[in-house]
């Protein structure tokens, strides 16, 4: 772990006495009324400083896990205001492809994205602020699962730099190419332990947060995968009183693939696969790409926002098919693989079975 990482260490800062809030939500159209707030200057510094902490953790972890791969980096900068830096593996030992992305942009809110947010409308511009790491990792074997991670800071001001709106957003999940239950019990163990410092009712909320979002409605609510969990505009206010608590959630989520992810790859990496596993892995993956292009949040925004275009769509596999209508015969591997996608109790004993 990093040592900003560490020093906003999720258990000492519950110990504190930061931890364990309980998240009160506040009403939809509360939530996009932008109203002047008060802002000490803190908020930005912070999440700058994890957000190039994570980065550089996650790259770490998956260039280790990886075995043999390097990442190429690329620094790019955005016209309106900002930038970031991209980090692209390809054709690993162990990763046919893995990106891991941060960036910190400023600028004009465009009007679609200031209505995609449902911001209500405030003479002049509105600013943004954003802040974040994205990683998306697809393994070279189907008994290994695609994993996607992000972690993000948001806010906004008006034309004369009154903060108008600040919130944080995250979240991982799980994509499996083969029916193993049991590495999402074990994925879905380990983030309920990555959340506990902040409260036991964090991690089913965010589940099921994840599992509403991650859904390819297109093709009658199939989910993405086995999920995870899934966070957007979580404001300080809501969070409890300290504002830290939301930040050393962020750092909490940004670094946990150690223990949720890396386990797997370790026990999945030399098990057997054939032809009949990497054309379901290419299957999937295509429902994966559908996903991304035509309903995740963080891709039409980067698009909308003039990011670098090659870092927004980083998620996409090198390589999918899109195999002939008709489904799996009852039995099969694609067959158990879609049943196994459907919402459950991971943490159940019987969630295995």
């Amino acid at each position: 772990m990093t040592p900003f990482a560490a020093q906003i260490d999720p258990r000492a800062h519950a110990r504190a006495g930061h931890g364990a809030p309980t998240l009160v939500p506040t009403p939809l159209e509360e939530r996009r009324r932008p109203v002047p707030i008060a802002d000490d200057g803190t908020d930005r510094v912070r999440a700058a400083a994890w957000t190039v902490a994570v980065h550089e953790d996650i790259t770490a972890l998956l260039t280790d896990l990886d075995g043999g791969g390097a990442f190429v980096e690329e620094q790019w900068a955005r016209d309106g205001g900002g930038g970031g830096v991209s980090r692209l593996m390809m054709e690993g030992m162990t990763f046919e492809k893995a990106g891991v992305n941060r960036s910190m942009v400023h600028g004009v809110l465009p009007p679609e994205a200031l209505q995609r947010l449902g911001v209500a409308a405030v003479p002049g511009e509105v600013r943004f602020f954003a802040s974040g790491v994205s990683v998306v990792v697809h393994p070279r074997s189907p008994r290994i699962p695609t994993v996607h991670l992000n972690v993000r800071f948001f806010e906004l001001s008006d034309e004369d730099g009154h903060t108008l709106d600040r919130w944080f957003g995250g979240g991982t999940d799980l994509t499996p190419m083969y029916p193993q239950p049991e590495d999402a019990a074990s994925f879905h163990r380990a983030l309920a332990d990555v959340c506990a410092p902040f409260g036991r009712a964090l991690h089913p909320r965010f589940k099921a947060w994840c599992d509403d979002y991650f859904v390819n409605r297109h093709r009658t609510q199939e989910r993405r995968g086995v999920g995870g969990i899934f966070y957007d505009h979580l404001r300080p206010h809501e969070f409890g009183p300290d504002r830290r608590s939301l930040h050393a959630l962020a750092v909490a989520v940004g670094t946990s693939l150690r223990t949720t992810y890396a386990p797997i790859v370790e026990a999945r990496r030399d098990a057997a696969w054939g032809d009949d596993e990497r054309a379901l892995q290419l299957e999937r993956r295509g429902r994966y790409v559908e996903f991304n292009l035509l309903h995740d949040r963080g891709t039409l925004f980067g698009l909308q926002t003039s990011a670098r275009t090659d870092s927004v769509l980083m998620s996409l596999p090198p390589q999918a098919s899109w195999p002939r209508p008709g489904g799996h015969p009852a039995g099969s591997l694609g067959d158990r693989l879609t049943a196994m996608l459907a919402p459950r109790d991971w943490l159940a004993v019987d969630a295995v079975a």
